[in-house]
């Protein structure tokens, strides 16, 4: 996903005023390529064409304004057109995937041998160890498929697959390689731009090699990689992806601390990259006594240069895009019209690609951007001119103007709103360039002298270094994010809240007295929460501990005292947890069912702690880890019961009931539907725990008795799409807790399990975004409260 500074391409210092005639007609035109080219492309995000639907009344509202009815009418014809032309677009490009043929094979998971070419690098999906299982790596690698033969027929196609491969050397390919390739046809998900995918077990088999450009930047890609080889980890895996965007070699952790911190827009290819790289170019083409036209000339030639090191992939296409913008303005003078060539570019880019309509990141892209064009330097010049340092007035409006416009899209996608984003990427700013320009001297000097790429690689550690700190101690802040709803009314009252904020900043800036007030009230709301001392926060009732693929709940009944639900699969992670939580008695630990991922972890629950029981579910398969389970008890000295159905019990002010499992259902995964359901009340909260049941077992329970509205649900199955709509309907939570692995193999939680809860109006609450998950109360002042480590 891209992050609030994606770009940060459109120059500081422009203050010419916007110019309406072409803004206006530009904004409107996009909009109206942008409504018609996602229509045709699947499920349309509705909260993206209210989005799409307010910039062109906005956009009409302006020309109107300052032009007059003529100019209206040809803003209402604009749109109109776009949306044809979008909508023609898009549905040539989805009739060229749904037409190829392949659709039928597909659903019947049928056996095929192709020919065809890689269109793009092939991305590691790690594997995973859970419990003595290994689960191996797996690539995705995305194919142009021109021959199928599959059961006796010969079709000849254009279809684009994603080609899903265990063996390794599929991870070598090369964007323009062709190749044979035999494997089991799968149906795609809904409205992605691919007609199947296929599961292949050997080699990929090649036939000619890439395409000259193509291999050139593999072997300077893989020539950063040898130069950073001897940096420590973070750096090593830090400084490709700064570059080039390659994140292969990032640690798991570093990479949760960079989404937790606001920076993964850094790893990803952006304007930023095109922009910094473009203006040293310019700057040493001036020196070296460039002037007139070579100048754009010569930025233009760097920046081909880099979408070619980079891959001509669509994100980055848009990123040069978005860069080519921040040149014109920089170049022509003409800044007033980058509004109209923002708008513009992203219009071309939707006919080329119909895709971009569906994508969260090309409309953050597109906002922050337009955040930057319009906001930033108006900012930086009132705060300059009002006697602060024009250096710390542009560094403080780019992330400001960027998280402005970004917030309530943000919102959508995580529920989540940062504190520590601004602050952070205000750190991070002086070390991007440095490194940035490091590593592409590293990069260039890879494939002629070996060790200058080295020292060059070297040089660039230091501010690669700072990078990672800020992102590690950012992440680590208690209460560096707060809940937000996460639905289209959540975003517009964001959106509101933002625009109030900035009228009210706007008004204080003409009494200093009062903005000196303001600023201290703002600093108390947001700075004190975000480093309060201390963990847990006082007055918690639930915690869910971020353990990856797996459940591990733990209730609060007194300073030091805790039940636990669920171990997790990873002793290691459930008692850092517990320690932070500063967990040392456990009078119950209850395992909802025998699954390696909610009872490998026991042995952390039992290190060192005072544990008086534990109790199962009433179904001891699998066997081998009921055996495992019993040990472990066994050598801690602790008794191992059964729960039935029906049974109460209290341990101090929680108090909790057992709804389920009532039978055994021969059903999906028997384990999984007799996982125990438990109904929570502690500290005048309802909570349901639901373990992994599936529909079969939540439709038998809810067939068996009726449920109350509860406060918190702990959705079953880690969010997994197998959910009754009834459960959700009947408990109406208000907040909507998932214990999920981030990049787990089983695609958990399911979007349309997430959409429902939003739109349910649950505040949904993920392990795999939001570290663990902490419920304070009372219930007159609910709150989720996240961490991560």
């Amino acid at each position: 996903m891209s992050s609030p500074t994606d770009q940060v391409d459109a120059p500081a210092g422009m203050s010419e005023p916007l110019d309406a005639r072409l803004a206006g007609p530009a904004v409107a035109a996009w909009v109206g390529a942008f409504v018609g080219t996602g229509a045709p492309t699947g499920r349309s995000v509705g909260w993206l064409v209210v989005l799409s639907i307010g910039m062109s009344l906005m956009a009409t509202a302006v020309i109107a304004g300052r032009s007059g009815r003529s100019a209206l009418a040809r803003a209402v014809v604009l749109v109109l057109l776009c949306l044809v032309a979008g909508s023609t677009v898009g549905g040539l490009r989805l009739q060229a995937v749904r037409g190829s043929g392949l659709a039928g094979f597909a659903r019947d998971g049928a056996t095929a041998s192709a020919s065809g070419v890689v269109t793009a690098d092939p991305v590691l999906h790690r594997g995973r160890t859970r419990g003595d299982r290994r689960f191996g790596d797996l690539f995705l690698v995305p194919v142009r498929l021109d021959r199928v033969e599959v059961r006796g027929r010969l079709v000849r196609t254009r279809a684009p697959v994603l080609v899903l491969a265990t063996d390794r050397r599929w991870a070598a390919l090369l964007p323009g390689q062709r190749l044979a390739l035999t494997g089991r046809l799968g149906p795609a998900e809904t409205g992605q731009p691919v007609a199947a995918v296929v599961s292949v077990r050997g080699p990929p088999v090649l036939r000619g090699r890439p395409p000259p450009v193509q291999r050139a930047a593999g072997a300077l890609r893989a020539g950063l990689r040898r130069a950073t080889a001897g940096l420590p980890p973070d750096e090593r895996g830090l400084l490709p992806g700064l570059v080039v965007g390659d994140t292969s070699r990032m640690p798991p952790e570093l990479v949760d601390d960079f989404r937790a911190a606001g920076l993964t827009h850094l790893t990803a290819v952006s304007g930023a990259n095109i922009a910094i790289l473009v203006s040293v170019v310019l700057v040493a083409g001036r020196w070296a006594g460039l002037r007139g036209r070579w100048l754009p000339v010569a930025g233009s030639l760097a920046m081909a240069a880099f979408v070619v090191l980079a891959r001509p992939q669509p994100s980055v296409l848009r990123a040069a895009a978005m860069g080519a913008i921040a040149l014109l303005a920089m170049v022509t003078g003409r800044r007033r019209r980058s509004l109209a060539a923002l708008a513009a570019a992203a219009l071309l880019l939707l006919l080329v690609d119909p895709w971009l309509a569906r994508s969260y990141g090309f409309v953050l892209s597109v906002l922050a951007t337009g955040g930057l064009v319009l906001l930033a330097p108006v900012w930086a010049r009132r705060w300059h001119a009002g006697g602060v340092p024009r250096p710390l007035a542009e560094a403080l409006a780019v992330p400001l103007a960027a998280q402005l416009v970004c917030g309530p899209v943000i919102v959508l996608l995580s529920g989540r709103l940062s504190l520590v984003a601004v602050p952070a990427n205000l750190l991070v700013a002086p070390a991007v360039a440095p490194a940035t320009v490091l590593g592409v001297l590293a990069t260039a000097a890879a494939p002629l002298d070996g060790g200058l790429a080295r020292v060059l690689a070297t040089a660039a550690g230091l501010p690669v270094w700072w990078v990672a700190q800020v992102a590690r101690r950012a992440a680590a802040v208690p209460g560096s994010a707060v809940g937000w709803p996460g639905t289209v009314s959540g975003a517009l009252l964001l959106a509101a809240a933002s625009v109030a904020v900035v009228l009210t900043g706007r008004m204080l800036s003409r009494r200093p007295a009062r903005a000196a007030g303001a600023a201290a009230v703002l600093s108390v709301a947001l700075v004190v929460p975000a480093t309060s001392p201390g963990w847990p926060p006082p007055g918690w009732v639930l915690a869910v501990c971020d353990v990856g693929q797996g459940d591990a709940l733990v209730l609060s009944v007194t300073h030091g005292t805790a039940v636990v639900v669920d171990a997790g699969p990873d002793p290691e992670a459930v008692d850092r947890c517990l320690r932070r939580l500063g967990v040392a008695r456990v009078p119950i630990v209850l395992l909802t069912h025998l699954h390696a991922d909610h009872v490998e972890g026991l042995p952390g629950v039992l290190r060192g702690r005072r544990v008086g029981e534990v109790a199962l579910g009433s179904y001891g398969e699998p066997a081998e880890e009921l055996a495992r389970v019993r040990g472990w008890a066994r050598g801690s000295g602790v008794p191992v019961r059964s729960a039935v159905v029906g049974e109460r019990m209290s341990v101090g002010t929680v108090s909790w009931s057992v709804l389920w499992p009532a039978r055994v259902i021969d059903e999906d995964s028997v384990p999984n539907n007799a996982s125990l359901v438990l109904l929570v009340r502690s500290h005048g909260l309802r909570l349901l725990l639901t373990g992994d049941v599936e529909p079969p077992a939540q439709r038998a329970l809810l067939a068996r008795r009726r449920l109350p509205r509860v406060d918190v649900l702990k959705v079953a199955h880690h969010g997994s799409a197998y959910q009754d709509p009834g459960l959700l309907a009947e408990t109406r939570p208000r907040l909507a807790l998932i214990s999920v692995g981030i990049d787990n193999d089983y695609g958990h939680p399911a979007p349309a399990t997430v959409r429902a809860l939003r739109r349910s109006g649950a505040l949904v609450g993920r392990t795999d975004l939001d570290g663990t998950l902490v419920v304070v109360g009372p219930p007159g002042h609910l709150q989720l409260v996240t961490a991560r480590g």
